[in-house]
């Protein structure tokens, strides 16, 4: 099967927007594990894309869908 940067383009433009969270240690925990166990649903793969702890302790994180490799 030949692939075209073309068909890479469009797989991807439908992919879900990024979500960015910010939580308390522990909940940002458990959001991240809901969003993981309830993926990959519909053949989209969750994946946290950066997370960082911001000085008052509390943690920011990007969730992204991506569509699972056929």
């Amino acid at each position: 099967m030949l692939v075209h940067p073309r068909d890479l383009a469009d797989r991807m433009s439908v992919a879900e927007p990024p979500k960015t969270f910010t939580l308390p240690i522990d909940a940002a925990r458990l959001k991240a594990r809901e969003i993981l166990d309830r993926f990959p649903q519909a053949g989209y793969m969750a994946v946290v894309e950066n997370w960082r702890q911001l000085p008052d302790g509390r943690i920011e994180f990007t969730m992204r869908h991506y569509p699972a490799a056929d």
